[in-house]
């Protein structure tokens, strides 16, 4: 799959496409459309199902390492969610120059202070689900290829900080999509 190939089939699942259009005007910083939203979509396709079955939310990272405050965040999200307030979805924004602040309180072990949005998309616990689309310019992040997306292949990202979180995030997406193969 080539990433032109990838953002045709995710933009068959409408909220990923309005999203795109509508995000740059956030003027946010490396805002990028990530994860579930992506991929998830990719997966409903392969089995014929309709492009927005079973996605939680649409995430959305940006970097703004000027203002590290929750407040600013918090002030970020709400310009999102207002964006998107006539789609029936969950939106997720979050300021990948924070997450070292609270990640330790959420999930119990520290995190690195990373230095842009890729950083972020680089440690999701899945390889095959490292993706992102840059909204201003829809240029497409995949540091590990779409190879383990387009199989199907659930394996542990060597850049995952919390190995004990990919098989509960394994077996989740299993539930919704059984075709997904888990590799230890």
């Amino acid at each position: 799959m080539t990433s032109n190939e990838f953002l045709k089939l995710i933009k068959q699942n409408n909220y990923n496409r309005i999203l795109l259009e509508r995000l740059p005007r956030l003027n946010l910083p490396q805002t990028y459309l990530v994860a579930g939203c992506l991929f998830q979509t990719v997966w409903n396709l392969q089995k014929s199902r309709p492009a927005k079955e079973n996605i939680k939310d649409y995430d959305v990272f940006y970097f703004d390492d000027s203002d590290l405050s929750y407040e600013a965040e918090d002030r970020a999200i709400k310009q999102a969610e207002a964006l998107a307030q006539d789609l029936p979805i969950r939106l997720e924004l979050k300021n990948q120059a924070r997450v070292h602040l609270w990640y330790r309180e959420h999930f119990g072990h520290d995190y690195p202070r990373l230095g842009s949005s890729q950083d972020g998309i680089d440690r999701y616990l899945i390889a095959g689900t490292c993706l992102g689309i840059e909204v201003r310019h829809e240029e497409v992040y995949a540091p590990y290829g779409f190879e383990d997306m387009e199989q199907g292949i659930l394996r542990a990202n060597p850049k995952n900080l919390a190995p004990e979180l990919f098989r509960a995030k394994a077996d989740s997406y299993q539930k919704r999509w059984p075709h997904l193969v888990v590799v230890e």
